[in-house]
């Protein structure tokens, strides 16, 4: 039974300098009030406000991380607290850095064996004329490769940001443009025509659970950033209503991914489940996944008769450093 006077002074990460800023402020909020409604002696950070050094210094014993997106999920922030001592909810420096680049997950989950879409990546950092020209060169071949209708994604953003489902060759070239404007990467991936699935996972190693699964129904499946957020234009369904061998099969594909990477605490993966042979296919793996009212991980865990605020408790109490296991916590 995890004990909120035993947390120490926490320090709820949220805001940073991504691109899910507004998100991440609205994750942090939510997770700061439910930890201070049990009892832990809970404190909001900005990283983009604040010095993080000024955690050491003011005794924080423990981080829950809330931001969302570069700067807060790639690993930079998990480095920094591993410099000061101070362990942190989620996935360490490496599994953080390597999950929030889609790149590089999709290599490794298709160097394990594991389903993911067939994709391309084109190289989108010269934006000089000849680079620019040389870019849409690259992207105009692309649908010979994959097919269409297809998906261009900026590889290490999330929430949806810069995403575009390109349907006609036409339109293949403003898609690559919209992505270039968030990454120097563009993530040209296959379509997978199906049920959009997402599973989260709470744990580490061989005691990891994923938790029930969430279907995900979006208005004509454009679960956007808009739709993800701002709207209740999304119907969610956990549990799920798949058939329970679908179901059982998720969570074992999910745990598989989220060990490969060696992610730990917590973490929720996303998923297409193709509609012609019910095959499910990961798309990516979000260490940091939002904790808003409209967010997946908190529905999982109701539909596992975990409330909000003892989700968030439990999340904590696997906080650790990749570094000095079994400090009990203390700064080196």
């Amino acid at each position: 039974m995890t004990v909120a006077k035993d947390m120490g002074r926490v320090a709820v990460l949220m805001g940073g300098a991504s691109a899910e800023r507004d998100i991440s402020l609205l994750s942090g909020q939510g997770v700061l009030e439910a930890l201070r409604s049990v009892g832990v002696d809970a404190h909001a950070f900005d990283p983009a406000q604040g010095d993080l050094a000024a955690l050491r210094r003011d005794g924080v014993a423990r981080c829950f991380i809330a931001l969302h997106g570069r700067f807060g999920e790639d690993g930079t922030v998990q480095g920094a607290l591993e410099l000061l001592g101070i362990p942190y909810t989620g996935s360490g420096v490496m599994a953080s850095a390597m999950a929030m680049d889609k790149v590089m997950t999709k290599r490794l989950w298709l160097a394990e064996g594991l389903p993911t879409p067939q994709s391309v990546v084109l190289d989108a950092s010269d934006s000089s004329p000849a680079g620019t020209a040389a870019l849409r060169a690259a992207a105009a071949s692309v649908p010979a490769q994959l097919g269409l209708p297809l998906i261009v994604k900026p590889p290490r953003e999330g929430s949806s940001l810069g995403v575009t489902k390109v349907t006609t060759a036409d339109a293949l070239q403003a898609a690559v443009v919209l992505s270039a404007r968030y990454d120097a990467h563009v993530l040209c991936e296959e379509f997978i025509s199906g049920e959009e699935v997402t599973c989260a996972v709470l744990g580490e190693g061989a005691t990891a659970q994923a938790l029930p699964v969430v279907r995900i129904q979006a208005p004509e499946g454009a679960y956007d950033y808009q739709n993800k957020y701002f709207t209740d234009a999304v119907s969610y369904h956990c549990p799920s209503g798949l058939p329970a061998a679908e179901e059982a099969e998720i969570a074992r594909l999910v745990l598989a991914a989220y060990r490969s990477l060696g992610c730990r605490g917590w973490s929720r993966a996303d998923l297409m489940l193709r509609a012609s042979d019910r095959k499910p296919f990961l798309l990516e793996m979000n260490t940091s996944p939002g904790m808003t009212s409209h967010s997946l991980v908190p529905m999982a865990a109701r539909a596992a008769g975990i409330g909000y605020a003892d989700l968030c408790l439990r999340i904590l109490a696997f906080a650790s450093l990749d570094n000095h296991k079994g400090a009990g916590g203390q700064r080196p």
